[in-house]
């Protein structure tokens, strides 16, 4: 036997495999005789069938076996004796039919997308930025007035101010007088600090319950179609053709009244006498921005981290061809609309595995037992309180996580994970994290700009 590879780029191989009679031709016929001994056939006795019949029968059958599990055995030996990694399956690349009735050499070529090499650093020299929001006590007071009005309770005004929800009779005008056929809503509805025409939002300031105002909703809601549509109850197409003046009768003021601040809204924000005045209460809701705010920014630093290291292999090259025709002949259902659209999702996926096997490799990163466990845990834990179970013994949590543990495949999913949330602890380890300071406007204007 044969064995030769040839490297037709730096990603891609065809292993040639020349398989003589000698090499499968006892093995063959071991197999031949072996169904001889077992075969029942009209006309002879139990293992006497002639050897020239069981060839008929059976030849073609276990010879087409016998060459294919030579050249999957001899495969495997000669990529593992030569270190040669690679990607997905091997592809047989076979242009002509395979003469069974032929004793002579067999030739068969094996198409390698190869897995390629990683080579980079993780120094001081490559930084990252980590945002610190920095919570003032007006952002403090806005989230107050946010917990105020969410616990409020609606109240009746007498003049309308800016916040105030008023409810009308809306009319449509043609010289001051309702026109024949126009728009009319029973009750309309309108909050004045949402209308943008300065000179229409005065003209309903102060009024009061029983006035008519006459005002012109085009120039109150100048490009806002969708609210123009709302408060018009037509479409936002017919709202644009709409340039009329209308009268609007108001009904209703209602008003917003915000909660005290007092023991009833603590232990509505934090439970039963957990806080028990304002001062402790702002406290609390800093110390929780705080909090939301460093969640929010150690995910961002998460995402950098992962585009970092992508950043890092954007250029390496696949075998795309190959790759493309093992992902087709290992799924029946798989379409060429359905591969040319999932194909760059699955290419960044299997760089990002290359990335975490080369820097588990190279940092010498290791999950030990204990990692995996406490992985299982906190999987278990999260799903119990997805399903609504808050309070579950310890004795419980761990029945789970030694049910997980018996399977190897979850136990190798589990391991995956630590692996995950221990390479962006190593990156920041290796690289530079620089802090930069931040209000909350400024930090929500820099992710705006990212999106």
């Amino acid at each position: 036997m044969n064995v030769s590879l040839t490297n037709i780029d730096a990603v891609s191989a065809l292993l040639k495999i020349e398989i003589e009679k000698n090499d499968y031709w006892e093995q063959w016929n071991k197999t031949l005789r072996s169904l001889r001994q077992k075969a029942v056939m009209p006309g002879f006795r139990s293992g006497m069938v002639p050897i020239e019949i069981i060839k008929k029968r059976y030849g073609k059958q276990t010879k087409l076996e016998e060459i294919n599990n030579l050249l999957s055995d001899t495969t495997k030996s000669y990529l593992e004796e030569n270190q040669i990694d690679y990607i997905g399956s091997l592809i047989q690349n076979q242009t002509e039919q395979i003469d069974l009735d032929s004793e002579g050499k067999y030739e068969f070529f094996v198409e390698i997308a190869l897995k390629p090499k990683l080579d980079f650093q993780l120094t001081k020299e490559d930084s990252l930025t980590v945002y610190r929001v920095i919570v003032r006590d007006e952002d403090v007071e806005k989230t107050i007035k946010v917990y105020r009005k969410q616990y409020g309770v609606q109240e009746s005004g007498d003049q309308v101010e800016a916040d105030d929800l008023v409810k009308g009779r809306l009319v449509e005008l043609v010289d001051k007088t309702p026109k024949e056929g126009g728009l009319c809503v029973e009750e309309a509805l309108l909050i004045p600090s949402y209308i943008k025409g300065k000179m229409e939002q005065k003209k309903i300031l102060n009024a009061k319950t029983g006035d008519t105002i006459v005002f012109n909703p085009s120039k109150a809601f100048k490009g806002m179609e969708v609210e123009m549509a709302s408060f018009l109850n037509i479409d936002k197409e017919a709202a644009k053709e709409v340039k009329s003046d209308f009268s609007f009768t108001i009904n209703e003021i209602s008003r917003l009244k915000l909660a005290e601040m007092n023991q009833e809204l603590y232990d509505k924000l934090f439970g039963k006498d957990k806080v028990s005045n304002e001062a402790d209460c702002r406290e609390k809701i800093k110390m929780s921005l705080a909090q939301r705010y460093t969640s929010q920014t150690e995910q961002v630093l998460q995402n950098d981290i992962q585009e970092f290291i992508m950043q890092k292999v954007a250029d390496i090259a696949f075998a795309d061809d190959i790759l493309k025709r093992w992902l087709v002949a290992s799924s029946e259902k798989i379409t060429k609309e359905d591969l040319e659209r999932d194909y760059p999702t699955y290419i960044s996926s299997l760089k990002y595995n290359l990335v975490k096997s080369f820097l588990t490799g190279k940092y010498n990163l290791n999950v030990e037992k204990e990692d995996i466990k406490n992985m299982a845990i906190q999987v278990v834990i999260k799903q119990l309180i997805e399903n609504g179970m808050y309070s579950v013994q310890k004795e419980e949590v761990e029945g789970y996580v030694s049910d997980m543990l018996k399977d190897q495949a979850t136990v190798n999913q589990l391991a995956e994970a630590v692996l995950d949330e221990k390479i962006p602890v190593l990156v920041k380890e290796k690289i530079t994290i620089v802090e930069q300071e931040v209000t909350p406007e400024e930090y929500n204007k820099i992710m705006a700009e990212r999106k």
